[in-house]
């Protein structure tokens, strides 16, 4: 078979799939305003598609002015808490039952494997229905004063919030950020990204089914350059959040600056897994395999530099590496595929590319190209370097891919020098039995989130982002609900009122206290 045939002959293209996606501005789908249009790939053939609408800053216009009338006028800042979550379970109860279709879409438009694409869905359900629940729960504070004060937080929703989600995990992230932001009782525009707005199409109608009253929800599709520019400018959006590459994050950073936008950005990641000689060395082994070629890779947690003590170093290289060559790399719609096609050509160029710059870097041990049968589309070989200096380009750098770089260290402050020698701070994960030694060092790494002796599993009542390089604020939990409402102090006199007094006389009788304030 040729190459050509090969694909053709394993490439599954879902039933009724479309061939143009529509902006969905005010309760329609709309075509952009100067009907220009940007192809979209699938990654296992690399072939077009579809063509999707290419959001301008005129789109973006007519997306923020329908969904600030709808904060403005509509009813949905105005509902109580549980009408707004009856809506929200309804989203949770659609979306989970159509959760193999959603999976199936994301898997076809990401390249994901089809059994983890499975898992996101359920996930994105999860998030609406945890909101849900949140939002009616949700107790603010009193404050009392017996006799004198009562002071309470009224939470209000902001306005229009700006959403500008990435190309990896696309449905569930953007539910992360559409549950929160909805629950509150604000209205949003999302921008999804690029390479993915397969999914991202499909919550219009899912929305409109649950009975989301008109222009709560808008979506342009477009370029960051274009779309995702002309939000964070627009001076009606309030509020951005933004997960994404750092560089990124630093220019809507400096974009926002001028209006003061609220932002909570969830950036870049190159996270240590740290592992000590007492740790459990099968659940080491197998958590960190997961842990950097799940999602393909391309997870902002990958714990992508693996630190090991130095004696068991070489056990567990040899362990690691021939564990990898065993990672079955396939098509994305195979049940038994665990990584599958990176998402576009560009950016496996660029994973190529790192994977070049660490055999000059480190010692190739597992992977370095192309998985055998795979001569096109954008599929690499799980890829592990051993032996890699902490200034090297692989051990600095996120690379986003299934790219695993391991070095050694000989004691706790060398593993702690090391975990922290790098721009980013997202996430930590350790692996010891000593219990003070896994507390002490979990506070003294510099990660917004840490694990210790687990695998990125998150209660979704803790606050999720990252410290230096890695991101801007926290959302998950509570931290969500801060970032989509003001919070307003408000404050009552009881009895009689204690006031300074300027501009009289002190009457003859008045205490010297009372003259005196």
């Amino acid at each position: 078979m040729t190459d050509t045939a090969t694909i053709a002959a394993h490439r599954h293209v879902p039933d009724d799939l479309p061939t143009r996606i529509q902006h969905y501005i005010d309760g329609e789908f709309v075509d952009s305003a100067d009907g220009d249009t940007f192809d979209v790939l699938d990654p296992v053939s690399n072939e077009v598609y579809l063509q999707a609408a290419a959001g301008k800053k005129a789109d973006v216009d007519l997306a923020v002015a329908a969904a600030r009338r709808a904060f403005a006028d509509g009813p949905w800042p105005r509902m109580l808490p549980r009408e707004r979550s009856r809506i929200l379970h309804r989203i949770a109860d659609i979306v989970e039952s159509r959760d193999a279709r959603l999976a199936e879409l994301e898997s076809f438009d990401s390249g994901l494997p089809i059994t983890q694409a499975l898992g996101q869905a359920r996930r994105a359900a999860e998030n609406f229905r945890f909101f849900a629940d949140l939002i009616v729960a949700q107790a603010d504070d009193t404050y009392k004063v017996p006799g004198r004060q009562i002071n309470y937080v009224n939470r209000k929703p902001i306005g229009v919030a700006g959403l500008i989600t990435p190309w990896n995990t696309p449905f569930m992230l953007e539910s992360w950020k559409l549950g929160p932001a909805l629950a509150t009782g604000n209205t949003v525009v999302l921008k999804p990204a690029e390479f993915t707005p397969l999914s991202a199409s499909l919550w219009a109608g899912i929305f409109e089914e649950a009975g989301l009253p008109r222009g709560v929800f808008n979506l342009v599709n477009g370029l960051g350059e274009d779309a995702g520019d002309a939000l964070v400018k627009h001076p009606d959006v309030p509020l951005i959040s933004f997960t994404g590459e750092s560089s990124t994050g630093q220019l809507i950073f400096g974009n926002a600056a001028p209006f003061l936008k609220g932002l909570s950005m969830e950036l870049g990641g190159k996270s240590p897994a740290v592992v000590f000689a007492d740790a459990d060395l099968d659940a080491a082994v197998d958590a960190t395999i997961f842990g950097v070629f799940s999602l393909n890779g391309e997870r902002c947690t990958a714990g992508s530099r693996i630190l090991v003590e130095r004696g068991i170093y070489d056990e567990f290289v040899e362990r690691y590496a021939a564990q990898a060559k065993r990672v079955v790399v396939g098509y994305p719609h195979d049940p038994a595929t665990e990584v599958g096609a990176l998402v576009h050509p560009e950016h496996y160029d660029k994973v190529v590319s790192y994977i070049e710059i660490g055999k000059n870097e480190g010692r190739l041990v597992a992977g370095g190209g192309r998985p055998k049968g795979f001569d096109t589309g954008n599929f690499v070989e799980p890829t592990v370097f051993a032996d890699v200096a902490p200034d090297a380009r692989i051990f600095q750098e996120e690379i986003f891919g299934p790219v695993v770089a391991i070095t050694p260290f000989d004691t706790d402050a060398e593993a702690l020098a090391l975990a922290n020698n790098t721009k980013y701070g997202l996430a930590a994960y350790i692996w010891t039995n000593d219990l003070k030694r896994a507390h002490n060092f979990a506070q003294s790494v510099e990660a917004g989130m840490v694990w210790l002796n687990s695998n990125n599993v998150r209660d979704l009542r803790t606050p999720f982002g990252g410290v230096k390089a890695s991101g801007l604020g926290h959302e998950g939990g509570y931290r969500s609900i801060d970032f989509y409402t003001d919070q307003q102090a408000v404050h009552i006199t009881l009895g009689e009122v204690h006031n300074p007094t300027f501009g009289k006389s002190a009457h003859p009788d008045a205490t010297q206290e009372e003259q005196g304030r």
